[in-house]
């Protein structure tokens, strides 16, 4: 019998909690046509703050956390894994978190790359390789420590599986970024690079990791579930994916992204006058490096940022143009 099937009425109340908390971002993402990325960014943020209060509940005082029941009923647990009734565990486990420390690191990774990577490839196969990348951490972590009792919890594996997609798809992308100390724009290559070496190091590194808790095999495995699949989940998306070549049989190189969707459209505005004017030139003409880099700085100069409305900048580095909003490039960065 499953564990979430012994609980008494109190602790299902708690899961209820859970499940709305989890829920509702999505609902609102869905129905209000924004981000998925920062749907699931509020998700995990409200269901941590349900798994870690410390409080009272019509007198009953509660204290959930690492060493709570929740771990135990939603965490992945490889011993127990071949049972149909535990399958659940599989999905759970993502918005199960250790600490503060843990939720917030994958939020990070969520907010600087997920969500460039969803303006590339839309929210449906952004939710896509997110769960498979979920998936591929919590098979890598089960088959490589089968008689294992401990509860795998995080959504370690999905951010992983986030970097394997991009890498997979549009490795030369730079997104701002802390890597080494460092924060500037960096291409996904390296971001991953620097990620994914990590893991591999300290997997070789046993005296580090016979003290580490930290399920690093299942970052390996989120990473490269996702890097197998992402372009075949990216491929029709709103951007031609880098390498390939579309119904025209012209071919993708990283410096002349394909346009796709405009982030206006996908926010659900419509440009007037000049802008849409320039807009539609864009589309038109800006199949080669200078016609596409004089379009977008005129097209900067007529629109306002579809997020925050502050102003767009135009810029140009190795041999690329996009735009962005001044105020933040997590706002906008197109294309």
């Amino acid at each position: 019998m499953s564990a979430i099937m012994g609980l008494g009425l109190f602790e299902y109340s708690v899961v209820l909690a859970f499940v709305v908390a989890g829920i509702l971002p999505y609902i609102s993402a869905v129905r209000g046509g924004t981000s998925v990325a920062l749907a699931t960014i509020l998700s995990l943020l409200l269901v941590s703050f349900v798994q870690f209060s410390n409080s009272m509940i019509l007198g009953v005082p509660i204290q959930l956390g690492f060493l709570g029941w929740p771990l135990e009923v939603f965490g992945s647990i490889p011993s127990i894994s071949s049972s149909p009734f535990e399958s659940y565990r599989m999905f759970t486990s993502a918005w199960m978190h250790g600490s503060w420390t843990h939720v917030l690191g994958n939020i990070l990774v969520i907010g600087l790359v997920g969500i460039p990577l969803e303006q590339r490839m839309g929210g449906k196969r952004w939710m896509a390789v997110y769960f498979i990348g979920l998936l591929g951490g919590n098979i890598a972590w089960i088959l490589t420590h089968p008689n294992s009792s401990i509860p795998t919890v995080g959504a370690s594996g999905a951010v992983f599986g986030i970097l394997g997609a991009y890498m997979a798809c549009w490795p030369s992308d730079r997104v701002e970024f802390p890597v080494l100390f460092f924060i500037r724009p960096w291409p996904i290559w390296v971001i991953a690079l620097v990620y994914v070496g990590f893991e591999v190091w300290v997997m070789n590194d046993q005296q580090y990791l016979a003290g580490s808790s930290v399920a690093h095999m299942a970052h390996i495995g989120g990473f490269l579930l996702s890097y197998t699949f992402a372009r075949s989940i990216a491929k029709g998306g709103p951007h031609l994916i880098e390498g390939s070549i579309d119904d025209e049989g012209r071919h993708s190189e990283g410096r002349i992204p394909d346009l796709g969707i405009d982030p206006w459209k996908l926010q659900g505005m419509v440009l007037e006058g000049p802008a849409a004017r320039v807009l539609e030139k864009l589309k038109t003409e800006g199949d080669e490096v200078e016609t596409r880099r004089a379009w977008l700085e005129e097209l900067s100069e007529h629109v306002l940022c579809p997020t925050c409305e502050g102003e767009i900048i135009c810029i140009t580095e190795n041999g690329r143009t996009w735009i962005e909003c001044g105020v933040s490039s997590k706002h906008l960065r197109w294309p």
